[in-house]
């Protein structure tokens, strides 16, 4: 599918229920076009990320323009700059790591611990997320175990980056939902925005 039958479709959702499958059927159902025709590999790179965290294979997504072959939201095709986006749909990483978080939290309520103002700021943008059941890794505080766990969560993902695993020349990136509803519900949001953007583009032509 192109971008502009993508938008298209996506134009003609009347209802909610209609949004839904065009978000299940379009965005999380499927072979990514990054495996097109490579369904074994689609697999054993699933696989390689399942047995690293010890998860099911099949919890394993890719989301974003390595999905889709092009981003709706920036109106740009898949290219050798785009990253590709993992979504991990495991309760029980979720929370794994949101148990070193609880210890982190302890450990500024005991103790005080100085944090920077930086630090800070990306922790609460880190427990945003969070409230929505999205962990991004990313956004996790500089100090303590966090900061462990952070170096383990980038390394392993720059080992399977730029050529080395299934995927290819690719930087990928991933982040953990706390189940298929979470996701599901966050990638209808983006859906929600980008429809009336597309409203609003058309009434200001």
């Amino acid at each position: 599918m192109s971008l502009k039958d993508f938008l298209l479709l996506l134009k003609g959702c009347s209802n909610k229920n209609d949004l839904i499958d065009f978000c299940r059927k379009n965005i999380l159902h499927g072979t990514p076009v990054i495996f097109a025709d490579r369904e074994d590999d689609f697999y054993e790179f699933r696989k390689r990320i399942a047995d690293n965290f010890d998860i099911i294979f099949h919890e394993i997504f890719i989301t974003g323009s390595g999905k889709l072959g092009f981003s709706p939201h920036k109106r740009k095709e898949f290219d050798y700059d785009s990253d590709i986006d993992v979504a991990i749909v495991s309760n029980t990483l979720f929370e794994q790591i949101l148990e070193i978080i609880r210890q982190y939290q302890m450990e500024l309520r005991r103790f005080r611990k100085s944090v920077t103002e930086q630090e800070i700021k990306m922790y609460h943008e880190f427990l945003e997320y969070v409230a929505i059941g999205w962990i991004r890794p990313d956004k996790l505080p500089i100090s303590f175990q966090v900061n462990e766990l952070k170096d383990n969560w980038f390394d392993f993902f720059q080992s399977i980056s730029y050529d080395k695993s299934e995927v290819g020349n690719y930087k990928v990136t991933a982040g953990i939902f706390k189940s298929y509803s979470h996701l599901e519900e966050y990638t209808l949001s983006g859906l929600k925005e980008l429809k009336k953007s597309i409203t609003l583009g058309e009434k200001h032509v």
